[in-house]
């Protein structure tokens, strides 16, 4: 492949609608190499638009993942999160971009079939005509706008209702990672929403809650018991947001959160060994 290729010119953009449709960057480029071989056999005289040709075929490629992929997340141990993925500041000038990437946005995305999450993120996020989206899902225009309407109803009632700003995230985060340092319990307490939610993904594979921590004085506690293990937290830009990443014992570990009124309300802590091999290198998102 040359840089002149339209797949290496769009390959940021092909990466970034496969990752929001599986939540899964292994997954992803996978997605990205059936893509190409598909692209690759294609008869270029016949792409008109090859930015659309390989939107569509990524996003059937991506379904078609996430369909085999629904038995093994149905079997999955303890609770499901996406695979978290280091960024680069600058993807948080992006402000829709940043929150479609999100953690949040994403695991509330793992609620929606995988016909609705598809028509989502190409609507709402890339805004992809109606007719495009439905020569990618293979369903009628009409059909798709139902499908659209019901999607982002979902999302709306799901998603975090509070609108913060990075230098506000930012904030919150920098109070939570001293709190850490520290290990103090009232100052972990202090940084946290009263019904704080934790909720931790080891996959079975390393120890994590089986179903989410509620409440700040057990979210705090745990996190204390933490402290007392490691000190090496240090600040990283996680899904387009201000985050933390933790080595325990060797082991990373990324904890990304949310925030409202000056607090965390929502912890999302991935451990899986398997989920966290992007954190070294900026992951290439855009729309």
């Amino acid at each position: 492949m040359t840089a002149q290729d339209p797949f290496v010119a769009h390959r940021s953009l092909l990466f970034t609608v496969a990752y929001e449709i599986l939540g899964s960057a292994a997954d992803a480029e996978d997605v990205l190499q059936e893509s190409w071989l598909r692209w690759a056999g294609a008869d270029r005289a016949e792409v008109r638009d090859p930015r659309s040709y390989l939107v569509r075929t990524v996003t059937r490629q991506s379904l078609n993942r996430l369909r085999t992929l629904a038995r093994r997340r149905e079997e999955y141990v303890g609770e499901w999160l996406p695979e978290p993925l280091l960024t680069s500041p600058d993807v948080a000038e992006d402000v829709e971009l940043a929150e479609s990437v999100s953690m949040a946005v994403l695991t509330v995305l793992e609620t929606l079939g995988p016909t609705e999450r598809a028509v989502f993120v190409l609507r709402e996020v890339f805004d992809l005509p109606y007719g495009e989206i439905a020569e990618a899902v293979g369903r009628p225009a009409a059909t798709v706008r139902q499908i659209a309407r019901r999607a982002r109803a979902h999302v709306a009632a799901r998603r975090p209702r509070v609108t913060v700003s990075r230098s506000e995230q930012r904030a919150v985060v920098e109070r939570f990672l001293l709190a850490l340092r520290t290990g103090r319990l009232q100052e972990l307490l202090d940084v946290m929403a009263p019904d704080v939610v934790m909720i931790t993904d080891g996959g079975g594979v390393v120890a994590a809650g089986l179903t989410p921590f509620h409440g700040a004085e057990l979210v705090a506690g745990l996190l204390a018991r933490a402290s007392e293990v490691t000190s090496d937290f240090a600040p990283v830009w996680l899904n387009g947001a201000p985050a933390i990443r933790i080595d325990l014992d060797g082991e990373a570990c990324a904890v990304s959160v949310t925030v409202a009124d000056g607090r965390i309300t929502g912890l999302y802590v991935v451990r899986n060994p398997h989920k966290l091999t992007r954190l070294d290198e900026p992951a290439q998102l855009s729309r």
